[in-house]
């Protein structure tokens, strides 16, 4: 189990819960089954009604990148998302969602990259980073965190 993967998962598990998706749960311990190799695993869902289709997409992109941008804060290292092999599946999560909002593959690119830079500003903040590392530790106590108490950690930080 892997500092590191704390970090990337609780950023995904944190913006679902800010960014307003339900936490089913958050694991740094994946069944290894016979889906891609992977470290750890957030699974999310949202409420399609509670958003626009353009404000969901806005959101899914968020979530997807979180996890990098975690990274990339308790690293110190501002990497970018799209050229780190093991952000792989988060960079494709977050270009796909982004197809309707933008066609345009450059102006995509631009778009990713800004939602990055927000991101990691974000988990910078003073108010915003505790959050997170509370997650991270509950991850690393138990290794897996259901939902529920996910939302709980996270909402002493965003109320």
């Amino acid at each position: 189990m892997s500092e590191i993967t704390a970090y990337h998962e609780a950023g995904h598990a944190f913006a679902a819960v800010y960014f307003g998706a339900r936490v089913c749960s958050v694991t740094i311990e994946p069944d290894w089954d016979d889906g891609p190799d992977r470290f750890g695993d957030t699974r999310i869902e949202w409420d399609h009604s509670q958003f626009t289709q353009r404000e969901l997409h806005q959101k899914m992109i968020f979530v997807a990148l979180a996890g990098p941008a975690a990274e990339m804060v308790h690293s110190g290292d501002p990497y970018h998302p799209g050229l780190v092999a093991e952000w792989k599946t988060d960079w494709d999560l977050a270009w796909e969602a982004a197809v309707p909002l933008e066609v345009d593959q450059q102006k995509r690119l631009a778009l990713l990259e800004q939602v990055s830079i927000e991101l990691y500003r974000l988990f910078s903040r003073d108010n915003i980073w505790p959050g997170l590392a509370a997650v991270v530790d509950h991850l690393l106590a138990c290794e897996t965190l259901e939902g529920d108490a996910v939302h709980e950690i996270v909402s002493v930080w965003i109320s």
